[in-house]
């Protein structure tokens, strides 16, 4: 049998201080693994925005998440200035960090998507050649402060291959039994990421 050769004791205080690690935000993960981050608010009514969370190389713009952004209350007012700040094109998990809120994401749904037509947006802004195969990851977006907690937006999330996979996604956030989706509420969802409602 093969013998660790860290003490029990400080692994276990290693394991308890990654315990405690804040989540990483979308953005940081992006500028972490790319080296930039930058986001583009392309479309926006009052309940739903769509964006594109990107990294730039040699001056080529390729954007890592596709996500749209279902606001559960577009007129929140105990939210201020952080909410008018996303509504103005802001990163959301950014902005509300910066304003003192803690940012839980209860997975609801892990999978994948098929881009299958070659002009495509989603994989026209992340320069694929169709076919390509994104992971998908749906979540209910949870602020909270003190004694107070607001569910914020459910978030649709298509990644680029080369940024997140579906077992990354899964290792990162496991899905939520309580309230995993059913298969024809997944194919709802597919349909309004793609932009095909």
């Amino acid at each position: 049998m093969h013998q660790n050769p860290i003490p029990p004791v400080v692994l276990a205080a290693a394991l308890s201080a990654c315990a405690f690690q804040p989540e990483l935000l979308n953005s940081e993960r992006i500028e972490r693994r790319f080296g930039i981050f930058g986001i583009e608010v392309l479309e926006q009514d009052s309940s739903v925005r769509r964006s594109s969370l990107f990294s730039t190389e040699n001056g080529v713009q390729t954007c890592r998440t596709y996500a749209v952004v279902k606001f559960v209350d577009p007129a929140i007012t105990e939210l201020g200035a952080a909410h008018t700040a996303v509504l103005a094109g802001q990163s959301i998990g950014a902005t509300f960090k910066s304003a003192g809120w803690e940012i839980n994401k209860a997975t609801i749904h892990v999978g994948d998507v098929m881009i299958g037509d070659q002009r495509h947006a989603v994989g026209e802004i992340m320069n694929l050649d169709a076919p390509a195969n994104l992971s998908l990851h749906v979540y209910q977006l949870m602020l909270g402060q003190e004694s107070q907690s607001i569910h914020y937006a459910t978030i649709i999330e298509l990644h680029h291959p080369s940024y997140l996979s579906r077992n990354e996604l899964l290792e990162l956030y496991p899905v939520d039994a309580e309230f995993r989706l059913e298969s024809d509420e997944v194919e709802t969802l597919v349909r309004l990421v793609l932009g095909q409602d």
